[in-house]
Formats: structure tokens, C-alpha cells, sequence
């Protein structure tokens, strides 16, 4: 059925490529045609968008639906050519959680087994055994969505203290967790910051030196959710200041990273190129599918976003 609706991808070479043959693996008869210049765009029913040209999405007057080819969906909210009465939907994928939880893990235990420390040793061919082999840490959660919520329970069970924020008021057993008008009281109680918020005008900008002087000095910063969450020239200043003692940085202003940026070679930065947690095709298909079924026969789809909050 969802095949007599017209479906348009419009997104990077590399993505187009990718979600094609997930589609044509799943759904061999669905025609999947690739944007934004297509014939007779009034016609289209379905928009599967990632990064698309800003402004191209007028066209299509008819479409259904705008589905994001992820979790993050501000490449469409910044956008004025897309109709407000539209509804945009995402793709909620239980691997994403697995894999955003996995990396954040990762993160911690490097700095709290201080990994650092033992590979400089091991390059000194120094057998260090009397010194702290591990940081205590209370880590804050920094945005309790289902990727943050995941990640804070998985390192209560690991035997960590965990504290959350989040604007509106979530209950995560074993948790204590804060609300709007909460912040500095939550950023004041931990020493290692996990950022997982979405990407919204309130969260512009977030990560900047006026948050870091609220929390203790020499906290670890983990960012894991937009590029533009953070403010990069005051992540170089906290951590040359102490106000950050190191940064695990998964995401970033401009991606790629320009070469010419200092975190490159900053010897209390890690980095790695926006692959904390990334959406699975074959499952994405299989989640798009069954929404667009719902859509057409009336129902509201699942994962729909609220843009007055921005995710």
C-alpha cells in the first residue's frame, strides 16, 4: 500500500547510497527517486531528508510527512522552506541507544581509569603502580531523552554516581534528577559532564564558559550531541584555565573538524568524527515503512517531533 505514495531522498551521496540499498534490500518494489530536483515535486507524498539545501523543500506542497534520516532533526527545524502543518518524524532506533551508551562508557572509564596517564607511562616505559589508578567521579547527565536516560541508568548499574537534568521533570529509579530552574544546582554536584541534549535555540551555544565556571573545577566534559552545543574557543580556554581538566568530543562546530583547529592536537582532547551512535538503515527502513502504513490509514505516526521544543 505505502508504495502508491511517491517518496523522495534528499541528503548526501553517501547517505542517498546507503539508505537506497537498505530500501531496495527490504522493499524491492518501492521506487525511491532522489532530490530535491524532481518532476512535478507537488506530487510528492513522503520527504526522507538528512543535511538537505536549505530552502528546497518549498516545492513540495503536498507532501505527507518529513522524515529525518536520524535522531536529530534540527536540520528541519532550521528550515522556513518546510510547512508547519506537516508532520516530522524521526527514527527512534533501539541500536542508537546501545551504541550512544557503549561510547559514553567509554568516555568515562577512559578518564576515570586515566587512561591518559597510562599511555604517556607506557611511552616513558615507566611501571607506575603506587600512583591513583582511578578518578572519583560523579557524573551529571546533561539532557534525559531516551539517549541520555539510557546512558545514566547503564552507569548507575555499573556502580556510579549519576545525577540528571532535564528541563521538564523525568523519574529514573535510583537517579536523583533536576529540572528548569535547577541547573546550577546539578552542575555544582558533579565532576564529570555528559552532555546528550538535542540541538534547539535554547541549547545554542550551551557549552560555553559561563556554564563552566558553575561546575567544580576540573571537571571531564563529554559531548555527544550537537556541534553547535558547544562554544570550542571557551572549551580551549576552561581547559587551559582548569576549569575543565579534559573533553571527549565526538561532535563539532564545522564537520569535518578543519585541520587548522587546536583540538587536534590538545593534549587533554579526544576526538572522534560524529560517530558516537549511528543510525542502522535496515532498521530505519523497516520503522519508516510501518509509520508510513499508520499515516495512511489515518492514524497519527509514531516519533513525532514537537517543534516548539525542538525535538
Amino acid at each position: 500500500m505505502f508504495d502508491q505514495w511517491r517518496w523522495v531522498i534528499i541528503a548526501p551521496e553517501a547517505e542517498i547510497n546507503k539508505w537506497t540499498a537498505a530500501f531496495l534490500v527490504l522493499n524491492p518494489q518501492l521506487f525511491l527517486e532522489v532530490g530535491p530536483q524532481v518532476k512535478d515535486p507537488e506530487t510528492v507524498d513522503v520527504l526522507l531528508l538528512w543535511n538537505h539545501p536549505k530552502g528546497c523543500l518549498t516545492p513540495f506542497t503536498n507532501v505527507k510527512v518529513y522524515y529525518s534520516l536520524g535522531a536529530g532533526v534540527d536540520h528541519l527545524l532550521s528550515d522556513d522552506s518546510i510547512y508547519n502543518s506537516i508532520p516530522i518524524c524521526r527514527i527512534v532506533d533501539p541500536l542508537l541507544s546501545f551504541s550512544m551508551t557503549n561510547y559514553i562508557l567509554f568516555a568515562v572509564l577512559y578518564y576515570q581509569r586515566r587512561w591518559d596517564k597510562y599511555l604517556a607511562d607506557r611511552q616513558r616505559k615507566h611501571w607506575d603502580h603506587d600512583a591513583p589508578s582511578e578518578e572519583k567521579i560523579t557524573i551529571g547527565v546533561l539532557g534525559l531523552g531516551s539517549l541520555g536516560s539510557d546512558a545514566a541508568k547503564k552507569l548507575k548499574d555499573l556502580g556510579f554516581e549519576v545525577i540528571g537534568y532535564s528541563p521538564s521533570r523525568k523519574e529514573i529509579p535510583r537517579i536523583k534528577t533536576y529540572e528548569e530552574g535547577e541547573l546550577e544546582t546539578f552542575l555544582k554536584r558533579c565532576n564529570v559532564l555528559v552532555c546528550t541534549v538535542p540541538y534547539t535555540d535554547k541549547t545554542h551555544g550551551l557549552l560555553s564558559m559561563s556554564l563552566f565556571r558553575k561546575l567544580p573545577p576540573k571537571t571531564y566534559l563529554i559531548n555527544v550531541s550537537r556541534g553547535h552545543v558547544q562554544v570550542e574557543e571557551d572549551i580551549l580556554k576552561a581547559l587551559e584555565s582548569n576549569h575543565l581538566s579534559g573533553a571527549f568530543l565526538d561532535v563539532f562546530e564545522r564537520e569535518p573538524l578543519p585541520t587548522s583547529s587546536p583540538l587536534w592536537e590538545h593534549p587533554k582532547v579526544q576526538i572522534t568524527p560524529h560517530i558516537a551512535s549511528i543510525t542502522n538503515p535496515q532498521a530505519g527502513v523497516k520503522q519508516i515503512c510501518e509509520n508510513i502504513i499508520k499515516l495512511q490509514n489515518g492514524d497519527l505516526p509514531d516519533f513525532r517531533v514537537n517543534p516548539s521544543k525542538g525535538y
